[in-house]
């Protein structure tokens, strides 16, 4: 089926699940793909209406989610592209091995723009970043709705971003966590004061420390830490 979704309406979809209370963005998809057919494109997510996805709702399970109409207006919103569907828009750069020595691959859970504001198992997409300590590339914007459709969603969204080094988030449950550990990631909660905040703007701190990395950054770069000793000194 992901052959025939453009990028763009998966994105919308996704984000529209997440409106919707949480419904399964398969669920959605499913729905969709039922009252509107394929390919689901940008152009007929705009024909849904408010009472499209009333009913949709009350058939999904077999059960009325009580979602608020205030939400379900707002979700399709999305489905119309009036939202933050902007996986298209944003400034993604070349990118070729090579070209940004001393750099590691840093993957950012988001929602909307380029703001660090999802968690691992519900974000609509992965923001991938190069960063070395003189440069920070958008290199690619990564949907999470085919993901998604696998038998096991962390595990799939684990392999989406298993080039990357790192990965940001808001939270991760503990067996999330374990299938991103074993697929080589490393994982970094947000601070209650940086949720939400611009990817770029938590970005420049880890471009500081590159210049002089702590042990663990130094593993997750490959590259040999100074003394672990000095490292806890300076901390304490």
């Amino acid at each position: 089926m992901a052959q025939s979704i453009t990028r763009d309406a998966a994105l919308r979809v996704a984000l529209a699940a997440r409106e919707l209370g949480g419904l399964p963005v398969k669920a959605l998809l499913a729905a969709l793909v039922e009252r509107l057919g394929l390919p689901l494109t940008a152009a007929r997510l705009a024909t849904v209406t408010v009472a499209d996805l009333q009913l949709l709702l009350q058939t999904n399970d077999g059960a009325d989610r009580q979602v608020p109409r205030q939400q379900i207006r707002q979700a399709v919103s999305l489905l119309w592209g009036e939202g933050p569907a902007d996986g298209d828009r944003l400034p993604v750069a070349p990118y070729v091995e090579g070209d940004m020595p001393g750099s590691i691959r840093v993957a950012c859970a988001s929602n909307r723009e380029q703001l660090l504001d999802g968690h691992f198992g519900s974000c609509a997409r992965f923001l991938v970043y190069q960063v070395s300590p003189g440069e920070t590339r958008l290199i690619a914007v990564r949907l999470t709705c085919e993901a998604d459709q696998a038998e096991d969603r962390n595990a799939a969204r684990a392999a989406l971003i298993s080039d990357c080094q790192i990965v940001y988030l808001q939270s991760i449950g503990g067996p999330a966590t374990a299938k991103v550990v074993r697929a080589g990631i490393h994982p970094l909660r947000l601070a209650r004061e940086d949720s939400g905040c611009e990817a770029k703007q938590l970005l420049v701190r880890l471009q500081q420390a590159l210049q002089h990395p702590a042990p663990w950054l130094a593993r997750v770069m490959g590259v040999e830490a100074g003394s672990l000793a000095r490292f806890v000194a300076d901390e304490a």
